[in-house]
């Protein structure tokens, strides 16, 4: 694999960040029959062998576009701060929330974690094991690319393949809460972190707790379906917010 390195807000191969969103057609990939329902509201497309998504498609396969990897947090960190991440999207719903990604970006968050992080950090290895064992989903702590524009970032949970060779990713959660569906900002992280791999689907995994003891012997799962329509929208929003962080720099 090839560790590739950060550039400041996208300024590297302008050619390819300069690629138009409006060329990508929606697609999203077929459910099993057998498999757990699925989230996605893009109509079923055609699907080449790669998996082609035309500009979102991975130009090169998501391991030659590894930025850095967790273990390193110092080159992490920096990494992320200097693009869009996948976290950093969850909170664009709208073009209000913009300027408050932009600000955070800038001057950083005052949020230093709490008992809940502090609680899923200690279970979500014990859950990727699960989610290995059950799905043949790996973790993966690595911060990889777009191929369409290097300051689009994502560190999915897993990264695995399916049965007909697609890429495939895991994102992993722990909730005090019965979720009836998966929460709105957690289905735009998702997204974004396909769009960024040139993934079809997202095993979205939960544990509930009470009281941060797990209330189940095995967490809940649900497939997530790529959706380009949303896609499209995430990625205009994360270049607002891009553009905005330029501009300060001038």
């Amino acid at each position: 694999m090839t560790i590739v390195q950060p550039t400041l807000w996208g300024d590297l191969d302008p050619g390819l960040e300069a690629l138009p969103a409006s060329a990508t057609p929606a697609a999203s990939g077929a459910l099993s029959a057998t498999a757990p329902a699925a989230v996605g509201r893009s109509a079923p497309g055609p699907r080449s062998a790669a998996g082609v998504h035309d500009a979102f498609t991975a130009l090169r396969g998501h391991t030659e576009r590894i930025v850095a990897h967790s273990s390193d947090r110092v080159a992490w960190l920096r990494a992320r701060a200097m693009g869009i991440t996948a976290t950093d999207v969850a909170r664009l719903a709208s073009l209000r929330a913009v300027e408050a990604v932009v600000a955070e970006k800038r001057y950083g968050s005052r949020f230093s974690g709490n008992a809940w992080t502090e609680h899923g950090k200690d279970r979500e290895p014990v859950i990727a094991a699960w989610v290995a064992a059950t799905h043949g989903i790996e973790p993966s702590a690595h911060l990889f690319h777009a191929s369409t524009n290097r300051a689009h970032l994502a560190t999915p949970d897993g990264v695995g393949y399916d049965a007909s060779a697609r890429l495939v990713l895991a994102e992993i959660k722990t909730t005090g809460k019965a979720w009836r569906s998966i929460p709105r900002h957690y289905l735009r992280q998702v997204w974004w972190q396909q769009y960024v791999l040139g993934a079809d689907r997202t095993l979205f995994v939960w544990e509930r707790h009470d009281d941060f003891v797990p209330v189940a012997d095995e967490p809940e799962c649900r497939w997530v379906d790529r959706d380009d329509d949303q896609i499209r929208g995430l990625v205009q929003l994360a270049d607002l917010v891009l553009d905005k962080l330029r501009a300060f720099r001038v």
